[in-house]
């Protein structure tokens, strides 16, 4: 309850931010992907947090608990780009609809042994806990649906979505 007593707070102190969208925009999808690894004091479950970008325009975002304990900060991050690549394909859908065929759409993680899972198809001792279904980022990326990329965490914009910021770093995402 307290949190949409926030979110509201902040709405009524920021009616001059809003979403834009320009007409002249370029038409590139591209997709990021963040986890809050253990956020959860009470059950240690981490928050993924993903959002996509049509052009500059901000058109997707999520950010839900997962479901199951991650062992490590590299399975947590792991989760959250296979959430954010299933996202992903079903916006690459949609647009196809309207006649934008996307190849290769760039996902961008700030963790590099989980984009090193998500390239490596062969099962190692160190993620057979993983799950089965979060493997299916995999097939996605040798199908060319969509290529995993390296953004440093200054420049990671799902942040919004995973954790709790202060003001400057808040302000900074923002723009």
């Amino acid at each position: 309850m307290w949190q949409r007593k926030r979110i509201l707070k902040y709405l009524k102190g920021n009616t001059e931010v809003g979403l834009w969208y320009p007409s002249e925009a370029t038409l590139n999808l591209i997709g990021y992907s963040d986890s809050d690894f253990a956020g959860c004091k009470v059950d240690r479950k981490s928050t993924s947090g993903t959002c996509h970008f049509l052009g500059s325009s901000l058109i997707s975002w999520h950010n839900k608990k997962q479901a199951c304990v991650a062992l490590s900060i590299a399975e947590a991050e792991y989760i959250a780009v296979g959430s954010c690549c299933g996202q992903t394909i079903w916006l690459k859908h949609q647009l196809s609809v309207f006649g934008l065929n996307l190849s290769k759409i760039p996902l961008f993680c700030d963790n590099t042994s989980a984009i090193n899972l998500t390239k490596n198809p062969v099962q190692h001792s160190r993620t057979k806990h993983i799950e089965i279904r979060h493997h299916f980022i995999r097939d996605h990326i040798m199908n060319g649906d969509c290529e995993i990329q390296f953004v440093d965490s200054e420049n990671q914009l799902a942040d919004l979505f995973t954790k709790p910021l202060n003001k400057e770093r808040f302000n900074f995402l923002k723009k």
